[in-house]
């Protein structure tokens, strides 16, 4: 096995711990028990089409030079991964007793310093020294985390 089929290994074994780790382990393991789940849009999809493209690239230069089998199998192992992970998966809003999961990050309740909605239908929440712009997927989501932290407010 070459270097590059064991990078290859690597980035794809990353990219499954993180995809297991985002759907399970942060619902049912991290920070207690789930109180509420809010599915988010997208941000962007041509970075993902970007990357595949990419990684399509690769797995033709990999044929025409006759490469190995085993790169070509791990570099379209890596797309599948990429898919999933740019088009399948959903990104979410966890909710927790003591705060929230956004973006694999956990932010608590405490440090909340002001939250406004927006025009266009962005859930703006300011922390110390960031700002987080949350964009949910149906807006009737809204009322729903509005009506779960006056309750546990």
């Amino acid at each position: 096995m070459s270097l590059t089929d064991m990078v290859l290994v690597i980035i794809i074994a990353l990219s499954l711990v993180f995809a297991l780790f985002d759907e399970f382990i942060v619902d049912w393991a991290l920070q207690g028990k789930t109180r509420l789940k809010i599915g988010l849009r997208r941000q962007s999809r041509v970075d993902g089409l970007i990357f595949i493209g990419l990684v399509i690239i690769l797995v033709y230069q990999n044929i025409i030079n006759n490469g190995t089998v085993i790169t070509t199998t791990l570099l379209l192992i890596l797309i599948v991964m990429a898919v999933y992970l740019a088009y399948i998966r959903q990104p979410k809003l966890i909710f927790k007793s003591a705060g929230f999961f956004y973006a694999n990050m956990f932010i608590r309740y405490s440090r909340i310093k002001s939250m406004n909605l927006s025009e266009d239908g962005y859930l703006v929440i300011d922390l110390e020294k960031r700002r987080l712009l949350i964009q949910v997927r149906k807006m009737d989501d809204l009322e729903t985390i509005y009506n779960f932290f006056l309750e546990n407010s």
